[in-house]
Order: C-alpha cells, then sequence, then structure tokens
C-alpha cells in the first residue's frame, strides 16, 4: 500500500511528535466533524485529514458567528455604558469661583468636591483632602435603646421618649474593678457651657478666628455625633452638610437646642443646628451580660430593634494598667446604596475612653486629642462599568463547568468503545496521548474529568477552611480567582490605579495565594492519580498493571531475551502424553526456536495459559490450556473452534487486551508481558467489532493510523489512497464520508484496511468477512492474500471456506487448547479418510438403504438420519467410487431413490469430527 520512500521509516516506532501530532490532527478532525466549526477548514494542520470541511456549511457558520456576534453585543453595550457614565452628572462637579462685578456673568469656573454631589464627589480629583471632626454614630431617636419586654432592664429608658425622640443615648459599662470603671466612665463626655443662638464668635470666644484649625480644635475637646448614614470614603463628611443635624453629648443638657452661623471650608457648610442629647452610662455585670442585650436589639435578630451608642468593657484596668474592649455598632459598613463598605465612626469612641483615662490619672488639664480625621489625596476618576470584569466571573465558571461534562463523556466514550486500546494497538503511547488529550481541552478541569473517568465504563461556608475545601473543586476555584481579580479592577478603576498586582498577594484579604497553591498541586496531583489509575484500573480494555508497576522506573529494566527462555519443563512433559502427535510436534518447535534463535519468526507462544478466577463458588475457569504455536513470516495462521472454546482469550492475550495467567508469547524477540508498548509499534489489529469514530471519515481514520506508523507526506497520502483503493472505498467519494453513514460491510473492509496500514509486522484478525456481501469478501481475501508476503497475520473465522482460502496453517481450538495442526489438505487427509455418501429415500425404504451401505463397507458409519435422508461415512479403503455408482444403479430397480450423492470430506467436516472428539473427552473427563 505504501511506496518505497517510507520503507525506512516503516520498521522504526513513530517519533512523540509525530504520535502527539497525530492524535491532535485526529482530535481537530473529530471536533470539526461534530461541531463544524469553519474556522478548522481555515487550519494548514487539518487539510490533509479534512478535505471537505463544508460538510455542515450552516451549522459551521451560525457555531462561528455566534461568539463574534455576543463579542460585538458586549462591545456596544459597553460603549453605550461608557457614554451614560461620561455626562456631567457622573463626573466631578463644577461651580463658577468668579463672577463679574453684576454677577451675571462667571470668570472662572472651578471643580472639585465643593461643587459635587454624594454621588460625584469620589471622581474629583483632591490633591489636599478635607479635615473632618471625629463623629461618632448615634442611634435614630426611634431606634434608641428602651425598656422591652425582651430587654426587661429597669435602669433603660422609658419607651414612650420614642414618640418624641428624647430618649437618652445608652452606653453599657462592665469591668473587674466597678469604682475605677466608672469613675473613669464619667470622663467620657466633657462638658460645655451651653449658649443659645449665638454667632460663631460668641459660641467659641477664644477661637473667633475663621481658621478652620479652630473649630475642628474646639470639637476635639468634646463628643459629637450624627444619626446619618457613613460614607464609603472620607472625602466627604455626609453629616456636616447644610440640614443635618450634629448631636452634641453631654452629662447634663438644656431643653433647648444650640444654633450656629454657616461655617464653610472651601464652600463646605458645616451644620447651622446642634442638638443636644443626654447619655446614660449603665453598669452591667459581665460582658455576656452586654453581648446578650446587644444581640437582643439586633435589628437583623429578627426582634424589636435597640441600638446603643457604645460599650465599653474595662477588663483588668487599674491606674497602672489600661486594657479596654470596645463594642460598636458595625451594622452601618452597609448602609450605603453603593456595594462599597462604609467607614464606621469608630475613632471617636476609642479617643473618648483613652481621654477619660488620661484625665482621670493625670487631673482634667491633661488631653489626648483626636482633632479631625481625613481621606488620603486622590486623582480624578471616572466611574466605569467594567463588563469583562463583571461578567466574566460567570462566564468562564459557566463554560468551565460545561466544559466538564462534555470532556469527561469524550474520555469515557474512547474506553467505552475501546477506542483508547485500539490506538494503542497501532502504537500510540501514553505520552502523547495524555499531552494533546489534557493541551487540547487547556483547562484545569481536564485532570478532573480524567480522574473521575477513571471509575467509569459505558452548602454553607461559614469558615474559610470550608471555603478552601470548596475551592478544590475546579469551578470554585477559578470562581473564587476571577472574582478576586474582578474586585481589584474595581477598587483600581476607582481609585486610578492599577488592579491586582504581584505584590497584592500579600494582602491579608487576598485568596489569590491559596488559589495558585491549590491549582498547582491540584493540577499535579490530578493529573498523576489519574494516570495511576488509568494503567490499574481494569476498565478500558487494557491489561491491568500491578498497583505498584511505577517501581518497575526504579530498577534496571529487564529486556526479555529468546537466549532465555521462562519456561517450566514440567509442565510440557505432562503435555506429552495427552496431546496430539501435530500438536507435540508444534510444542517441539517452539521449545528448539527457543534455544536456537530464528529471525525468521514472527511469533513464538510458550505455554500460554489464561485462567479465570471463578466467582460464587464456582470453579476457575481455564480459558487456554498451554498453548504452543510457532509461526514464521509470510504465513497466515487460522484459528478453526467453536464458541467458548478460548479463540478470543487467545487473541486478547496476544493484543495486550488480557495479561496470561502463566507463560509468555514472543513477538519479533519481544515478550508479550514485558515489552507490549513496543510490540504495539509493529501490530495491526482488525477487532471483531468495529472500533471507529463515526463523525470521522474512513481516509480521516487512515491518515490518524498512518502517522501512528510514523507516515509522513506523500508516502502517507499513498498509503491512504492505495488501502482505500484496496477495499473499495475510494471510488464515488466513499472515503470521505462519515463512518457513521457507512453500512457494516463498509465498516468491516474500513477495519481491514486501518489494520494493514503502515506495513505492520504481525496482523490479528478476528473475522475479518463478517457481514460482507460475496463479491466484497473475495475482494478482502485478496487483500489479505496480498498482505500476508511480508508479514505473519493471526485469523480467526467461523468460515470453512475462508479458512482454506487464506490460511497456509489450521489449528482447531476447542477447550482452551489445539486439537490439531496442519494446513487445510493435511487435515483433510488425516481426519478426513472416508466418503460421505447421501441417500434420500422413503421411510419404509430405510432399511434397504441401510443393507446397500453395509454391503458397500461392513464398517461404514451412519451420521445422519431424518426422514429418510441419511447420512454414512464410507473408508476410503474398503470402496471404490465405481463400485458406488453400481450399487446405486442397481438399487434404483429395487425402490425409489429421491437423490443420492457421494462427495469427499471437506473442512467443515473435519471441524466437526474433532470438535465432537475433543469435547467427549472432556467430557468424560470431567465425569
Amino acid at each position: 500500500m505504501d511506496d518505497d520512500d517510507s520503507a525506512s521509516k516503516r520498521g522504526s516506532p513513530a517519533s512523540f511528535s509525530t504520535q502527539a501530532g497525530a492524535l491532535l490532527r485526529k482530535n481537530l478532525c473529530f471536533q470539526e466533524s461534530r461541531r463544524c466549526s469553519t474556522l478548522f477548514a481555515f487550519d494548514p494542520l487539518i487539510w490533509p485529514c479534512c478535505p471537505r470541511h463544508k460538510r455542515n456549511l450552516k451549522t459551521n457558520i451560525g457555531i462561528t458567528i455566534f461568539p463574534i456576534l455576543v463579542c460585538v453585543l458586549l462591545v456596544v453595550l459597553q460603549n453605550v455604558i461608557n457614554s451614560e457614565l461620561d455626562k456631567p452628572q457622573h463626573q466631578c462637579g463644577c461651580g463658577c469661583a468668579e463672577t463679574d462685578s453684576d454677577g451675571t456673568t462667571c470668570l472662572r469656573e472651578e471643580c472639585g468636591i465643593q461643587h459635587s454631589t454624594l454621588e460625584q464627589v469620589w471622581t474629583c480629583e483632591v490633591r489636599s483632602p478635607p479635615r473632618w471632626p471625629a463623629l461618632i454614630q448615634v442611634p435614630w431617636g426611634t431606634f434608641r435603646a428602651v425598656e422591652t419586654e425582651s430587654q426587661p432592664f429597669g435602669d433603660l429608658p422609658d419607651p414612650m421618649c420614642r414618640d418624641i425622640w428624647s430618649c437618652d443615648v445608652t452606653v453599657l459599662i462592665t469591668g473587674e474593678y466597678q469604682t475605677f470603671a466608672e469613675s473613669v466612665s464619667a470622663r467620657l463626655f466633657p462638658s460645655i457651657y451651653p449658649v443659645l443662638n449665638v454667632t460663631d464668635d460668641q459660641m467659641f470666644p477664644a477661637f473667633s478666628s475663621s481658621l478652620v484649625t479652630d473649630y475642628l480644635d474646639f470639637l476635639s475637646r468634646i463628643v459629637v455625633g450624627s444619626d446619618t448614614s457613613p460614607w464609603f470614603t472620607l472625602l466627604l463628611e455626609p453629616a456636616v452638610f447644610s440640614g443635618k443635624t450634629l448631636y452634641l453629648v453631654q452629662p447634663q443638657c438644656q431643653p433647648y437646642t444650640f444654633e450656629t452661623s454657616p461655617y464653610n471650608t472651601g464652600g463646605i457648610p458645616f451644620p447651622i443646628e446642634t442638638v443636644c442629647i443626654e447619655p446614660r452610662m449603665l453598669w452591667r455585670e459581665s460582658a455576656s451580660v452586654i453581648n446578650n442585650e446587644l444581640f437582643k436589639g439586633y435589628v437583623q435578630r429578627g426582634g424589636e430593634t435597640n441600638e446603643f451608642l457604645a460599650g465599653y468593657d474595662f477588663l483588668n484596668t487599674t491606674e497602672y494598667n489600661l486594657n479596654i474592649n470596645v463594642w460598636y455598632n458595625s451594622t452601618y459598613n452597609d448602609n450605603t446604596a453603593y456595594s462599597f463598605i462604609s467607614t464606621l465612626r469608630v475613632p471617636r469612641l476609642a479617643n473618648a475612653v483613652s481621654n477619660a483615662y488620661l484625665k482621670f490619672i493625670r487631673g482634667s488639664g491633661m488631653d489626648m486629642l483626636l482633632e479631625y480625621v481625613k481621606e488620603m489625596p486622590k486623582v480624578e476618576t471616572k466611574f466605569r462599568l467594567d463588563l469583562s470584569s463583571l461578567l466574566s466571573v460567570l462566564f468562564f465558571t459557566w463554560i468551565v463547568e460545561l466544559l466538564f461534562p462534555v470532556m469527561l463523556t469524550y474520555l469515557v466514550y474512547e474506553k467505552e468503545q475501546k477506542l483508547k486500546i485500539m490506538m494503542k494497538m497501532h502504537g500510540l503511547k501514553d505520552g502523547p496521548y495524555w499531552l494533546i488529550s489534557y493541551a487540547y481541552f487547556l483547562a484545569l478541569s481536564i485532570a478532573l474529568a480524567f480522574l473521575v473517568a477513571s471509575f467509569f465504563s459505558s452548602v454553607k461556608t461559614a469558615t474559610d477552611g470550608w471555603l478552601l475545601v470548596m475551592e478544590i473543586v475546579p469551578g470554585f476555584s477559578l470562581y473564587r480567582g476571577l472574582y478576586e481579580l474582578g474586585q481589584y479592577a474595581f477598587s483600581g478603576s476607582a481609585m486610578g490605579v492599577s488592579g491586582m498586582t504581584w505584590g497584592s498577594l500579600k494582602d491579608p484579604i487576598n485568596g489569590m495565594c491559596d488559589i495558585f497553591i491549590i491549582m498547582t498541586v491540584e493540577w499535579v496531583a490530578l493529573l498523576m492519580l489519574a494516570f495511576y489509575l488509568d494503567q490499574v484500573s481494569p476498565v478500558g480494555g487494557a491489561v491491568r498493571k500491578r498497583p505498584l508497576f511505577f517501581f518497575r522506573c526504579l530498577q534496571k529494566k529487564h529486556t526479555a531475551s529468546l537466549q532465555k527462555p521462562s519456561f517450566v519443563q514440567r509442565d510440557s512433559k505432562v503435555i506429552v502424553d495427552v496431546e496430539k502427535p501435530d500438536v507435540a510436534q508444534e510444542r517441539e518447535v517452539v521449545e528448539q526456536l527457543l534455544v536456537d534463535r530464528n529471525a525468521n519468526q514472527a511469533i513464538i507462544c510458550h505455554n500460554l495459559k489464561k485462567i479465570y478466577p471463578g466467582k460464587d463458588g464456582n470453579p476457575d475457569k481455564l480459558a487456554v490450556r498451554g498453548l504452543f504455536l510457532a509461526l514464521p513470516k509470510g504465513q497466515c495462521f487460522g484459528m478453526l473452534g467453536p464458541n467458548g472454546a478460548g479463540k478470543t482469550s487467545f487473541i486478547s492475550m496476544m493484543i495486550g487486551l488480557v495479561k496470561p495467567t502463566s507463560g509468555t508469547s514472543y513477538v519479533h524477540g519481544m515478550d508479550i508481558n514485558m515489552d507490549m508498548d513496543h510490540i504495539y509499534t509493529n501490530m495491526g489489529v482488525c477487532p471483531q467489532h468495529d472500533l471507529l469514530w463515526e463523525p470521522l471519515t474512513g481516509k480521516e481514520h487512515l491518515f490518524f493510523y498512518g502517522r501512528l506508523k510514523n507516515l509522513k507526506g506523500a508516502a502517507l497520502v499513498k498509503a491512504v489512497d492505495d488501502a482505500l483503493k484496496s477495499v473499495n472505498l475510494f471510488h464515488g467519494g466513499v472515503g470521505d464520508k462519515q463512518v457513521g453513514k457507512y453500512s457494516g460491510g463498509m465498516k468491516r473492509r474500513l477495519s481491514v484496511a486501518i489494520s494493514l496500514i503502515g506495513d505492520p509486522k504481525v496482523v490479528f484478525m478476528d473475522e475479518p468477512s463478517t457481514g460482507l456481501d460475496p463479491a466484497s469478501r473475495n475482494n478482502l481475501w485478496n487483500v489479505v492474500k496480498e498482505a500476508k508476503r511480508n508479514r505473519a497475520i493471526i485469523l480467526t473465522t467461523h468460515s470453512m471456506e475462508e479458512a482454506e482460502v487464506l490460511c497456509d496453517r489450521l489449528g482447531i481450538f476447542v477447550d482452551g487448547d489445539f486439537q490439531c495442526l496442519g494446513n487445510p489438505k493435511e487435515l483433510r487427509a488425516r481426519y478426513g479418510g472416508a466418503y460421505i455418501f447421501t441417500m434420500t429415500t422413503s421411510p419404509d425404504q430405510e432399511q434397504e438403504v441401510e443393507q446397500l451401505v453395509h454391503n458397500l463397507s461392513p464398517r461404514a458409519n451412519k451420521i445422519y438420519h431424518l426422514s429418510g435422508t441419511q447420512k454414512f461415512e464410507l473408508p476410503k479403503q474398503e470402496v471404490k467410487i465405481a463400485e458406488v455408482f453400481r450399487a446405486v444403479e442397481d438399487a434404483k430397480k429395487r425402490f425409489t431413490v429421491h437423490a443420492w450423492g457421494l462427495v469427499d470430506t471437506t473442512l467443515e467436516d473435519v471441524f466437526i469430527k474433532v470438535a465432537k472428539g475433543a469435547q467427549a473427552l472432556s467430557d468424560i473427563d470431567n465425569n
């Protein structure tokens, strides 16, 4: 089938890269056939194997255009969103900074936070952020802690105060030393002299200057709070905008409101209204009591909301030791319309207790002031909704998770259909298979798919530990990683800086380090475990290796040698007494060949046995009983035998599907127990059932297996064309049709062509002509006869005609052993020393026929009798054909003869005779 240019390469196995390239091309063709993407049509890699890539043009175009349309839609949508976000209302606010004399014309415009709304301010450039007074979070008047059924503390305010918004704010106190804690707590909220309806200068006589420093210094000496929700940044403090109320926390309040004139800093007004509220300092016995009381007032508990201003646990604080825990309301950290965490008003609570402690220890003249809080400087930013960062987390996760069953189906499909072992029997090694199968999908999920495929043939996440456990699943780890990248991208866009960098991995809340470690370890571990299970698992049809097979790699590799065969002479001696002369002669030939090496011998089987363990109390099944066989090059050996005789077990051992129980076979000097991977490079197999990829064409199959046999270039193309022509699949474009559209006979012919491509040295054919019409069968026989010139072929068949035409030698296999060996003529002569005489008469004339036969040969044997038709065996040495004819003519005068015949023994007769005899002996032995 191949030209002479590749002859030098045929004997050598294909390299790793050649096998990897062949498998990649096959996968591309397979996917092109199933998904029909026209993108493959422009890939030079698959031009040789996919000559008709337009087999589904409409589907190709649709599948190709769809992702392009999705991308275009996303780009258009992103541009529309960007155009909307570029409008003035989404950018830093601007206002007039200078007008003309009549105030009608703006001479100079400026932009900044002083001209911005809350929605605009975070986009502004702020080189020198404003300073804000450090406030505390004051509960709303209707939510302040009062005495309720769930909190029946008599020292809490009366519930009626909520109706007029006059409830005191409650501070809970506890500690080891009550007197000391209460003394310090009494200094938490310093007093000032109340002034009503006065100007700035009157209210703050010591700070009559308009400097912000003076104002902030004054506010730092008292405790001021707000019930407004905090914002996610300190660029603006919502509490100090015009119209908002500040609460001055004082030990004693007068029943009126403090009013001040507006105070501006950079155009931003300070409050014009200040309301005084009194704190109620309440002692509790322990921190657990405070925790229980706070929880009962928690808004998300489902009961009545009871908010406290703060709580202090002084622990073991003394005049020599400061150790305090502070309770604050953290439910405001997500109380904004944005998805950002709010900046809670906590610093003043910590400063107040520190300042109170200092005053208690050192006197009222000592202060520890928190003058202001401020944001970090920032550059101008624009609000951007990055669809790629927003949607990629879901899209990529969906794609990877949806690919998992696709990949798993692909892998299990090859095992279920025995395609993987079929590729291996034609020389494909594990390395290229794993590399291409993994790289083709380019996803971590393939490692998990390999692992799960080894076993098939036909939540509450409250802790970091559970998060890590969930991230073992590749989809979750991918989601977490993309989520982290997206959050850093959003944060970087808001702050005008880069997103996640390598330095960001050091952030305590960054989970990317865990993800990288999990993915790396999982990638290595899953692939190693999957490869191990693939080797030792019985699933998929291949020979199962021992669980500790990898220790062989640590030892010096042993190569089987014909010079030192491993066989037991004791077994051979036992066989001598019971085996037939021709079988005994074959055993002697094998033993001699093992001693005197002969390169012409393609196959040598030495004492090959296969025993299947019994199940459910049944005895072991001896499928092959010490088989001996020598097969030289250029010979076709046929195996005949009834169903269950052991033929399939023998072939399965020879092609590596099952491992021998004992004994071995040598294929061109290589041991099937040790060197099966090397044997595969010189082997061709035509299995009993066609193992083909239905989406691929016949030509694509031959291209793939030809590359595995190291055929390249013009030699490959010629070999494929010759193979198709030889089995009548070339003309009419049959070879370019998908195999799924082939008839059973066409698939059978393709399987034969696959077994012969690449000039394999040994070919195994299991009933190759099954399902073929007479013309196709005769053509196939010619192909096999032509192919056996340069190789050894072992063929199993139930067709005696096929055995006589194709086989140089035959072996009748019964009950796990050869009953006879020889060429068809020898077997007919040896076991067929009789003529078959057949005569049909009326039933009442049967005695006359028996007497006629007895007169011809007293030793004649009746072998068939049914309704007047009888068959007899006539020993050739006792009768002559002329005498038979004369006897029949005389008989016709005495009774009516409907039909008669005399034939020589056929191969089928020999087969039946030998099989029945062997079965009878087996029954005697068993009894």
